[in-house]
């Protein structure tokens, strides 16, 4: 301190020394206070504004591990106890199992092949690749929010399953909701998603009839919130512009006990749809805009 100096200069009295300390360290403790007070507010002030470091440990201090836990518990908890079986259409080597595939199975109104090859895009990218990516994403996305999922295949076998195998897959899980993931192969021009509803069937093994009024539900559900998620439009060719369809001669539909739908998400002929289909960004989107739909449906 600048006050050291003078004192070893010439011996001066015990006291007078003593009192101009005390005098001044009387009048220093309270202002280094103060000065040290206006810093603190000056760098709290400044670290709002991203210059220093002097923000107050509460303002600054992270999220505590237990909110954050709740947190992610409440959104894991969400549909805890539902089960959803996701179906990616076709196999990607369905193509090496021709005598297979064409084999007919009983669909109810008549009888079909057990599976096909699906389409690709002009430039060769496979229907089947694209569904199963879909599929993995859209697990994900489900499993964040506590469901049980199942896939009816998950490229782990040979080729299959049959149209009636993965109908059944989705009976024995007694699924909550079933979503069968595709990509239309229409020609160019024609555009857009659709999700295919199944109608009324009331013929030999198959029974639609307590399906109906639910798969209805889970698909507009799905084909609003895919919309939104994905900011494309409903197919141009097929629904008249509401991005919905009926059929009751797909397998998978007339022979569902649970509620079930199909989504074409794009047609991969057509230039523009495929450069979304082919996006790895924009699958995302599609397979969180298919989640939406499927989790507001559950949460009825």
């Amino acid at each position: 301190m600048s006050y050291a100096g003078p004192e070893f200069d010439s011996p001066q009295p015990r006291r007078p020394r003593r009192r101009p300390l005390a005098l001044s360290l009387a009048v220093l403790v309270p202002c280094a206070l103060l000065g040290w007070l206006v810093y603190a507010g000056v760098s709290g002030a400044a670290d709002g504004n991203g210059t220093a470091a002097a923000a107050s440990p509460r303002a600054s201090a992270p999220p505590t591990a237990s909110s954050t836990t709740a947190d992610d518990k409440g959104l894991s908890a969400s549909l805890r106890g539902k089960v959803v079986v996701i179906d990616p259409g076709h196999n990607p080597t369905n193509f090496r199992h021709p005598a297979e595939i064409n084999r007919k199975v009983d669909i109810g109104t008549n009888r079909k092949e057990c599976d096909t090859t699906g389409t690709s895009t002009n430039s060769g990218y496979a229907e089947a690749k694209f569904t199963l990516d879909v599929a993995h994403r859209l697990r994900t996305l489900l499993q964040r929010q506590g469901a049980t999922v199942k896939l009816t295949q998950d490229g782990d076998r040979p080729f299959g399953p049959c149209v009636d195998e993965r109908a059944r897959i989705g009976n024995r899980a007694k699924a909550d909701a079933v979503v069968s993931i595709h990509a239309d192969g229409a020609g160019a021009g024609q555009r857009g998603y659709h999700v295919i509803l199944p109608g009324r069937v009331h013929q030999g093994i198959a029974d639609t009839r307590r399906i109906v009024a639910p798969s209805a539900e889970l698909g507009k559900l799905i084909a609003t919130d895919f919309r939104h998620a994905t900011n494309t439009r409903p197919s141009n060719y097929i629904g008249h512009g509401t991005g919905l369809d009926t059929r009751t001669d797909l397998g998978g539909l007339n022979l569902s006990k649970v509620p079930k739908v199909f989504i074409e998400c794009g047609n991969m002929r057509d230039s523009k749809d495929a450069a979304l289909l082919t996006s790895k960004a924009w699958r995302q989107k599609a397979a969180q805009g298919i989640s939406e739909g499927i989790v507001r449906f559950l949460r009825g």
